[in-house]
């Protein structure tokens, strides 16, 4: 029997990963997608991995309960991943109360609408390791004490925290993957990440001359959102719900990787790179590294894609953006 999949945020960098993923498995996937000025180019990410046709969109938004039950209703789900949020840390400092709508208590309103439609149904909730924040511990698993130093943040610890409390009151099936930074060519332009590869890709075609960053000296644990999503699935395959971190294990700073990106296309990082005080956070999180222990020996998951090779496809991609624009 098929198996059928509702996910939030689908539109997403993640949400489309999930999606091709979950095609290739046979899997049945709808989508929940908010009414948007921007309908017909919101899907520019299935688009690109060509799987926009094979999954079904419904409209539906995560600060109304009564719709996400009419969807659950609709679509009979065997697993759902609430993928959905305001998911930029620079724009919840502007926007504190809708990330805490939609990135807090809209987990809340699908989980109501699982618990009251589809209660057999699995449940993923995508946890941050921004809930981390100032870092209690030199690796973070996890056990390790949340420390959340951004609206975003703590919007994400609500949703994290809320999910367990229905796992362990109503007996769901609800699963939390503490992500750390994952990446790919999908990748949202104000995200670092894009911002650097696009970036180095203007200055290549001539474009641009220079590429401005705040704290270039931030280490990250960053991986391949196509490696990510896999993670999500495992999760929802084991017979007990639980919530694991999934990281690559290592750090390296923005100034690193900006160096991967200028030295793939051949040019020199201290000619273009210029620190901009305009783009510090007030709260600024220097430094984030996972231990992946637990989603390695449980799951059996082990990341497949190194940072190098995302880099340099991130950055080829946006050269290829950028030759058809």
């Amino acid at each position: 029997m098929t198996k059928r999949a509702l996910i939030t945020g689908i539109t997403g960098q993640d949400g489309a990963y999930l999606s091709q993923f979950l095609l290739e498995k046979g899997y049945e996937v709808h989508g929940v997608v908010r009414r948007s000025s921007h309908l017909g180019v919101a899907d520019h990410r299935l688009r690109w991995l060509g799987v926009e046709k094979d999954v079904a969109m419904l409209d539906g938004n995560l600060s109304d309960l009564s719709s996400l039950i009419r969807l659950v209703e609709q679509v009979k789900p065997d697993e759902v991943y609430n993928l959905a949020a305001q998911s930029f840390v620079a724009s919840s400092w502007q926007q504190p109360i809708l990330t805490a709508n939609i990135t807090a208590v809209g987990v809340t309103n699908v989980l109501e609408a699982v618990r009251i439609v589809a209660p057999q149904a699995r449940f993923y909730q995508a946890s941050s390791s921004e809930m981390y924040g100032k870092i209690q511990e030199a690796a973070q698993s996890e056990t390790t004490p949340f420390y959340p130093r951004s609206p975003y943040a703590v919007a994400k610890l609500y949703g994290h925290w809320i999910t367990v409390n229905y796992r362990e009151s109503f007996g769901l099936h609800a699963s939390s993957g503490i992500l750390f930074n994952h990446e790919s060519p999908l990748r949202g332009i104000e995200f670092v990440t894009r911002k650097v590869t696009d970036g180095v890709a203007r200055i290549k075609l001539g474009l641009e001359k220079e590429l401005r960053l705040g704290n270039i000296d931030a280490k990250r644990d960053w991986g391949h959102a196509k490696d990510y999503v896999r993670a999500m699935w495992l999760m929802l395959q084991q017979d007990a719900a639980d919530d694991y971190v999934v990281a690559t294990g290592t750090t390296t700073t923005v100034r690193d990787m900006c160096r991967i990106a200028f030295s793939h296309v051949g040019l020199n990082i201290d000619d273009h790179l210029v620190i901009d005080p305009a783009f510090f956070r007030p709260a600024e999180v220097d430094v984030l590294l996972g231990n992946p222990a637990k989603a390695k020996a449980k799951l059996g998951w082990e990341p497949q894609i190194t940072l190098d090779q995302m880099i340099r496809e991130m950055v080829d991609a946006d050269l290829a953006r950028l030759k058809r624009a």
